[in-house]
């Protein structure tokens, strides 16, 4: 059984009350916008790290992480990408990747909004994990949490870390 933290658009924010959320886990996905490299140092030595640039990333970025990442984790086929859109709504570029690499999970980010759901017609599951930094229009700060056993995914948690834009003044950042 592996332990995953899903998580994107930090938009170069680090704050060490996420830090508690990825203690403990087996692998940290990082779905792309990650912004300054210095803010995820500290979760790619925590675990297995794993990520996709997303369109605020420069080449420092760029030069560590790929537009796509596809890899399988404890049976389970994962495609994930920074820009793609929904199940019924992909674009075209991640609708060829799906119907050719047939993933039992597709991971993006972008949107800003916490999102699960299946998509019957591919056969998967789709994940949006929100953003957990400060930077966008949503409201609530979010990350998934799950657990892949033997091709199943299990115990999946969307942790709220606050509201957007309120910066608690006792919470050190980078």
């Amino acid at each position: 059984m592996k332990k995953i933290a899903l998580i994107s658009d930090n938009h170069s924010y680090f704050g060490d009350e996420i830090t508690e959320h990825l203690t403990g886990v087996d692998e940290i996905w990082h779905a792309g916008d990650i912004g300054d490299l210095a803010s995820i140092s500290k979760y790619r030595e925590m675990a297995t790290f794993r990520a996709v640039y997303g369109n605020i990333d420069d080449q420092s970025v760029k030069d560590i992480f790929p537009l796509n990442n596809i890899f399988l984790c404890d049976g389970i086929k994962v495609f994930m990408t920074h820009i793609g859109g929904y199940p019924g709504k992909y674009s075209t570029r991640v609708n060829k990747i799906i119907k050719e690499e047939k993933p039992n999970l597709y991971i993006c980010g972008h949107s800003h909004i916490c999102k699960v759901m299946p998509d019957k017609s591919n056969d998967l599951l789709h994940m949006n994990p929100g953003a957990y930094g400060h930077h966008g229009f949503h409201k609530m700060r979010t990350i998934l949490k799950f657990d892949i056993d033997h091709g199943k995914i299990q115990n999946l948690v969307a942790v709220e870390l606050g509201l957007r834009g309120f910066i608690d003044p006792n919470i050190r950042q980078l």
